[in-house]
């Protein structure tokens, strides 16, 4: 099969070198372009210049023009991840065999830019991914194959995605086999059944201590490795300190205190929640590294009844 690879970010990565290192010929990967003066180059866009695969930044794919390079190929196929844009139906038929698109959810839940953050925020025990045919809208093409992903308790969106991210190789590999075989067996989605899992926000790390302690440890999980939990310690005679939050555990301990409440601060830093306690073990304070709770605490002054939030 000749195939055009359009992905950006890294969870795209493991399936562009999985059809790299394939019988299948990648023509060419496209990537979204990089944004503002900081911006580095998309993970997609340097993985396939370490392969010596064409690499290639349009504005849109939509346009005549990228239109007509996609064209120019005589593709067999597009495999779309994780890469920015919605593509249009003319788009879509510039290949033989149109488009597959590898979406990091059990579709038609979660449809959208961030469906593994969505799933951990939400405290799901399993996910998957789904391959599906591409259609023009957002991630409702009929699935094509779907892998089924426990979720450890303990895991961050970033590690869980990057798990993902390798057996989902593995599908887009079955799949173009059997779309070259032609016994491929699309199933419609039920869009009845479909949740939006849009892009996430700064704001969404500030963490509600009236909240429950599984809520905000699933919150602490899910806005990892961005945008970063973050609450702010309120200090006796001092500005408020901002911390963010990288790693909590649940706990037994029983508390009455107001939620934001410091409960221990010995050699634990244990806070009062709406519904049970958590235990911080690791914190950022502001301009500071990452440190464990017990290092941040022999560095402060904070005090049993001070109080986050």
């Amino acid at each position: 099969m000749r195939i055009v690879v359009l992905g950006t970010g890294p969870f795209a990565v493991p399936s562009l070198r999985a059809l790299y290192d394939s019988e299948h010929e990648v023509l060419c990967a496209g990537s979204r372009p990089p944004r503002g003066r900081r911006a580095k180059p998309a993970p997609v866009t340097v993985a396939a210049e370490e392969l010596g695969i064409e690499t290639w930044l349009p504005e849109t794919v939509n346009c005549e023009e990228a239109r007509a390079k996609i064209a120019s190929y005589q593709a067999d196929l597009l495999v779309v991840c994780d890469y920015g844009e919605i593509l249009k139906s003319a788009t879509l038929e510039t290949t033989r065999l149109g488009g597959i698109n590898l979406h990091g959810s059990l579709l038609p839940k979660y449809r959208g830019a961030a469906p593994v953050q969505w799933a951990v925020l939400n405290g799901d025990v399993a996910t998957g991914n789904t391959v599906i045919q591409m259609t023009p809208g957002l991630d409702a093409g009929p699935a094509l194959g779907v892998q089924h992903i426990p979720i450890d308790p303990f895991e961050t969106s970033g590690e869980l995605e990057a798990r993902m991210a390798e057996l989902g190789a593995d599908l887009v590999l079955l799949i173009v086999e059997q779309l070259a075989a032609g016994t491929t067996n699309p199933v419609s989605q039920d869009n009845s059944e479909a949740t939006k899992a849009p892009r996430l926000s700064k704001e969404m790390g500030l963490i509600d201590w009236s909240r429950s302690a599984v809520q905000i440890k699933n919150q602490v999980r899910a806005l990892q490795p961005w945008p970063r939990a973050f609450t702010s310690w309120r200090r006796a005679g001092g500005e408020p300190l901002r911390l963010i939050v990288h790693r909590v555990e649940t706990t037994e301990a029983d508390t009455s205190e107001e939620p934001g409440t410091i409960q221990k601060c010995d050699s634990e830093l244990i806070v009062a929640t709406g519904d049970g306690c958590l235990r911080l073990l690791e914190v950022q304070p502001a301009g500071k590294r990452v440190m464990q709770a017990d290092e941040f605490l022999r560095g402060s002054a904070i005090q049993v009844g001070d109080r986050l939030e």
